[in-house]
């Protein structure tokens, strides 16, 4: 049945009837909008933060302020309302320089400015409303040199069990080439980040941050995904985000060896952490390619045809934006496939995925042909 996730009393009443006894909740928006504080109060368990809690990533710049006042390493940074303040703030900051809307914009409130005017044209761009409300208000940020990693850790407010790394790729083209896009494929694990650096972060980003949401009265229950820089000067938080993520949730799911309710459940309860065993994970890569409509991540086009092949215990394929039309797969949206491979390497992940896609008939569709092409370059020199 559809079930509209904004009217929060439907949701409830479906919990309710179909005995429902954890929620999990998958997208951004629902968080920001308090569906976990609306089941809270119905008392059905949620993994997923509350309303407050989930500005983590419904505002950037609540974020910046938290790792001000708790001494989390990130980048310099000044928030906006105003545009004309937000210009003039824009040569303090050098080149290349981030701006960023402060709020949800699926993955895509990002522009990094090579050059001053393409700066000024983006905070215009922010300001007429060009990501909506989101970039009502905007983040201005030191560009940060490195390498991007992501971390994920779980949390039930108090403790805190890491849960594996990732790297996925923004850019839509080639090369991290083009516009950044909700995510064009990714891998997991991601051997930049070392165990010495994820004890890093634990230590220096994510328990700080776990502590100082639960010294405000605002516990943080549910999954942190920790977008990094890796930097000269140690990793530093580009930006959480409050759940698995996509791509990354196919490539970390696609690991996993422990049983996934009994930690989302664990999380969803007050000190349910607290004795758990570590999560287990396998020591395979796993790799996903995207498959995404012509158009995006502008205007995708909607509505072409897919013939999908037989795949073998080794390569899944995961549906995103597809349709049932006419007794046909169509795609119903910007990223329409994840074909995700696991294996001994990224290399041979890559090779997997990649033989799959080539087996897919989507004309109207397209993909980037590089996934992991990092860590394909490290290990033929290994």
């Amino acid at each position: 049945m559809a079930l509209d996730i904004s009217d929060h009393g439907a949701v409830i009443t479906f919990c309710d009837e179909h005995d429902v006894e954890l929620v999990v909740v998958g997208p951004e928006a629902p968080l920001v909008d308090g569906l976990g504080d609306s089941l809270r109060l119905a008392e059905i368990a949620v993994f997923g933060p509350d309303r407050e809690a989930a500005q983590l990533e419904g505002s950037k710049g609540f974020v910046k302020d938290l790792c001000a006042r708790e001494g989390i390493p990130t980048a310099a940074y000044a928030r906006h309302s105003d545009k004309d303040a937000a210009l003039a703030d824009l040569a303090r900051f050098g080149l290349p320089v981030v701006i960023k809307a402060d709020g949800l914009a699926a993955g895509k409130g990002v522009i990094i400015a090579e050059t001053g005017e393409e700066a000024r044209e983006a905070v215009a761009f922010m300001f007429s409303g060009g990501f909506g409300e989101a970039s009502a208000e905007v983040v201005i940020e030191e560009f940060m040199e490195g390498e991007e990693a992501s971390f994920f850790a779980i949390t039930d407010g108090s403790n805190v069990i890491p849960f594996g790394s990732a790297q996925d790729h923004k850019r839509v083209g080639d090369g991290d080439t083009g516009p950044n896009t909700g995510g064009m494929g990714a891998y997991s694990p991601a051997p930049v980040l070392t165990a010495a650096l994820e004890a890093e972060v634990m230590e220096r980003i994510i328990r700080p941050t776990v502590a100082a949401l639960a010294k405000d009265e605002m516990p943080y229950q549910g999954v942190l995904f920790a977008g990094l820089m890796l930097t000269n000067e140690g990793p530093k938080l580009i930006e959480y985000n409050c759940r698995f993520g996509d791509p990354e949730c196919q490539v970390l799911m696609t690991r996993l060896d422990s049983d996934l309710v009994t930690l989302l459940h664990a999380a969803a309860q007050e000190n349910g952490l607290a004795g758990l065993a570590p999560v287990k994970l396998s020591d395979d890569t796993a790799l996903t390619v995207v498959m995404a409509a012509n158009g995006y991540p502008g205007t995708p086009d909607k509505g072409g045809a897919i013939m999908l092949p037989a795949t073998d215990g080794a390569t899944k394929i995961f549906h995103a934006g597809t349709a049932e039309q006419n007794g046909a797969l169509v795609a119903n949206g910007g990223r329409v496939l994840n074909v995700t491979a696991r294996a001994r390497s990224v290399t041979e992940a890559q090779a997997r995925a990649y033989a799959c896609v080539d087996t897919i008939k989507f004309p109207s569709g397209f993909c980037r042909r590089d996934i992991g092409w990092r860590e394909v370059a490290r290990e033929a020199q290994a």
